[in-house]
């Protein structure tokens, strides 16, 4: 166990990644509700309707548009259209794709089936895996949601195209599927020309009524912070492109002004990133992103990838931002969950982190900050949000269960460890550089497998 003097010698060394180095430009006393904050994740009171409703199941797009009229059009900030259909996401199909990911690896691997999750009260439903039938391969799903998704005249409902998206989305049809999994594009194809052009004419006009404001003595820290971030970003030599750094200033800066709340905080930066890089794919030939030349891209094209990032990671932000809010509450309790549920998960990596003094704040604060962005490469995070977008809440109550797995993944490396200063830098910085999809669709099925396991039985969640 490490003496006192020397973990507080490693702790002031190390602050740069964990909360101390985490400066609000803007502070917020009233961060908004969040049910994470006033109410239990993994177990909502269900509501009493005043009168008798009798659930109707949605069988097809059109009647899930005639059913919401023109909701379409409702606003900017109404996603809730695709939100509804994902709370009927076939769980079935979820689980068996990631049974049958486990079930494969570990096949390869020659590997053994690992120990299912301790019983304490009452065994949660189909913690054990079931059997199921043989799924189709890879590249048929992939055909598919090519088909749903680049029909001209038709549109895919949002539910199909979510289980379609959960296993990864082929990259051609990756940045229209992003954009309609975000809520930011209607699944109505007919309406989908008018809205992006009125979204990017609305961009601009926050641009040229906000962006000169940015040296004014009420913005300039703000701006100052955005300026000293973006050059510290990955990849650098795509960031470092003046074209980018200039989008990414613009981005950042009209983004932090129309939400006060929180205004811009250091890791919202890093969130720019992954949807810019898939929607210039979409243009251009190089596959290396550490090699794309911005320059060539018609300056009409990088104004339209310009407004689709900013919608895009708005709609994403929504969801998670009491993340960034004053003291960052939604951070706080995410680590707190994640201790209580490692501590549930793997009882031998919990307690040798505990007896070693190293805290969860101190690694796992970045993981929910950046979302994991630092932690695995750029290609992974992209194959990583597929999925994320695919779930309801994936940006924030999946997110936890990714972790979990992505902590535990490591449990021998872990154990190894004696030692405090070392567990933290190991921890700090995991050996994920040579990482590919198969090892990201592997901790998906596995953090899919310990939601479906944990997500309803909270006796076992928590102490």
């Amino acid at each position: 166990m490490a003496s006192d003097g020397a973990r507080k010698q490693f702790w002031k060394r190390s602050t740069s990644k964990v909360p101390g180095s985490i400066q609000h430009v803007y502070g917020a006393q009233h961060p908004p509700f969040d049910p994470l904050l006033h109410g239990t994740l993994l177990k909502s009171t269900p509501k009493v309707p005043t009168t008798p409703v009798k659930a109707k199941r949605v069988s097809t797009f059109q009647e899930f548009e005639s059913n919401t009229s023109d909701a379409w059009d409702a606003g900017e900030d109404d996603d809730e259209l695709l939100a509804m259909a994902a709370e009927s996401l076939n769980t079935e199909v979820v689980m068996e794709t990631a049974h049958r990911v486990l079930r494969n690896h570990r096949q390869r691997q020659g590997q053994p089936a690992p120990p299912q999750p301790p019983v304490h009260e009452q065994e949660p439903k189909l913690v054990a895996e079931p059997p199921v039938a043989e799924l189709p391969a890879a590249p048929s799903g992939d055909l598919r949601l090519v088909k749903s998704v680049s029909e001209s005249h038709t549109a895919c409902p949002a539910e199909e195209l979510r289980k379609l998206s959960w296993s990864g989305i082929p990259k051609p049809v990756r940045p229209i599927t992003w954009k309609l999994l975000s809520g930011y594009l209607p699944a109505n194809v007919d309406r989908r020309p008018a809205t992006l052009k009125r979204k990017q004419k609305e961009y601009f006009a926050f641009i040229e009524h906000y962006y000169d404001s940015r040296n004014d003595e009420a913005h300039q820290d703000t701006y100052r912070q955005i300026h000293i971030d973006i050059p510290r970003m990955s990849p650098e030599t795509l960031i470092l492109q003046p074209k980018v750094t200039e989008i990414f200033e613009r981005i950042l800066f009209i983004w932090a002004i129309r939400h006060p709340a929180s205004g811009y905080v250091q890791g919202i930066n890093d969130l720019v990133t992954p949807f810019f890089v898939v929607f210039i794919c979409e243009h251009i030939e190089e596959e290396d992103v550490d090699r794309v030349d911005v320059a060539s891209v018609p300056a009409e094209v990088l104004r339209n990838i310009e407004a689709d990032t900013y919608w895009c990671m708005s709609k994403l932000l929504d969801g998670i931002q009491d993340n960034y809010t004053f003291a960052q509450p939604g951070i706080q309790l995410k680590v707190k969950m994640l201790e209580e549920l490692v501590s549930r998960i793997d009882e031998q990596v919990h307690g040798h982190l505990e007896q070693h003094e190293v805290r969860y704040l101190q690694f796992a604060f970045r993981w929910m900050n950046n979302l994991l962005m630092r932690e695995v490469p750029l290609h992974c995070t992209v194959r990583l949000w597929d999925t994320y977008q695919s779930e309801p809440e994936g940006f924030s109550h999946f997110h936890l269960y990714v972790c979990a797995a992505f902590l535990v993944r490591w449990r021998k490396e872990i154990l190894e460890e004696r030692d405090f200063q070392e567990l933290l830098l190991f921890l700090q910085n995991l050996p994920t550089a040579h990482w590919n999809d198969e090892d990201i669709s592997l901790l998906l099925a596995e953090a899919y497998r310990l939601k479906f396991a944990f997500a309803d039985a909270p006796n076992h969640y928590k102490k």
